[in-house]
């Protein structure tokens, strides 16, 4: 948008862009100051433009020039000492050359698999980068009151928030860490996840973050801050368009639709947060009893890393073995 000196929209227009820097060609009329006003996602920015030049009477205009794109540079082959962390999302460091094959695209079904069929429900799946999640969270498993602790009894059991089975039909299940890891410790273990998936790590989901944060990409050291919020707006682009507290919904640009199911509590067995905050396991301890997690927020653009007690209860996404 520009506006004259008197603040009159002299020009307006909308266009979709992707992600880089944007070339454009503003022919002043017959004014010499202008303010010129970007607007995205609910944020604005604004630069004072004066003409030095000779101004003729014809009508504002801005020319669309060209693009130069950011993001990774793609290549047909890598070496050994290539970071493949930042340029395809592929958490690998080969002591010899390898052969990947790899998609990138968002917001689409996963090549091969629009849909998985498990334990009675029927998931979607999305392409984010280079990698294939499940569009919902986990929802498998006998319910169980919160007060009770779910068991190593061979039956998968989960929680659903205020004991309501609607809750889960809507947010998913909620499952202690072991219950979630069926018996083993390792990360990245299939645990309660469809055969042929597993449970996200700590570094998968680092790489989720920079594949859909505006400003921080794939292996930027953002990601590597330890505790607390960080990125730009991972969260605000993670989290679905409807549903969270106060209508502070999220984008969904890239179609993970992240739900704010709450959480159910280890010290108590009762229910928080739902609306307000979204909670999901990664398969990394810290310790025998902590174990890293991500949340997302009402009130937060960004995306909220910490540890929680293993016997909290918290929702499970699933991300696919070979991406």
């Amino acid at each position: 948008m520009i506006t004259d000196i008197l603040g009159n929209i002299v020009f307006k227009t909308e266009r979709r862009l992707d992600k880089g820097h944007h070339y454009l060609r503003f022919h002043p009329g017959g004014c010499n100051f202008y303010i010129f006003t970007a607007c995205w996602n609910g944020v604005s920015r604004s630069i004072r433009m004066i003409s030095t030049g000779h101004n003729d009477r014809k009508p504002v205009r801005l020319d669309f020039v060209g693009s130069y794109p950011e993001g990774p540079v793609l290549k047909s082959s890598y070496q050994v000492d290539d970071m493949i962390l930042r340029e395809s999302g592929i958490l690998d460091n080969p002591a010899e050359n390898q052969t990947y094959i790899f998609q990138f695209a968002t917001n689409i079904p996963c090549l091969g698999t629009p849909t998985v069929d498990y334990e009675g429900q029927l998931y979607n799946t999305i392409q984010i980068f280079s990698q294939c999640w499940l569009k919902e969270n986990l929802n498998v498993g006998l319910e169980i009151y919160g007060i009770q602790n779910q068991e190593n009894n061979g039956i998968i059991e989960k929680y659903c928030y205020n004991d309501s089975p609607d809750s889960c039909a809507k947010y998913g299940g909620l499952y202690q860490w072991h219950e979630m890891m069926q018996t083993t410790n390792q990360q990245g273990a299939q645990g309660i996840c469809p055969p042929g998936w597993h449970l996200p790590t700590d570094e998968e989901w680092k790489v989720l973050e920079g594949a859909v944060d505006s400003q921080y990409g794939i292996g930027d050291p953002e990601w590597d801050i330890s505790w607390g919020y960080r990125g730009y707006d991972a969260g605000l682009n993670l989290k679905s368009t409807s549903g969270w507290a106060f209508n502070n919904n999220g984008t969904d640009f890239f179609g993970f639709s992240g739900l704010p199911g709450g959480l159910r509590a280890n010290i108590d067995g009762h229910f928080y947060h739902l609306a307000n905050r979204g909670f999901w396991w990664t398969s990394t301890r810290i310790d025998p009893n902590y174990v890293w997690l991500r949340s997302l927020d009402y009130s937060s653009t960004e995306v909220n890393i910490y540890d929680n007690h293993n016997q909290v209860g918290q929702s499970v996404r699933c991300i696919r073995n070979d991406y």
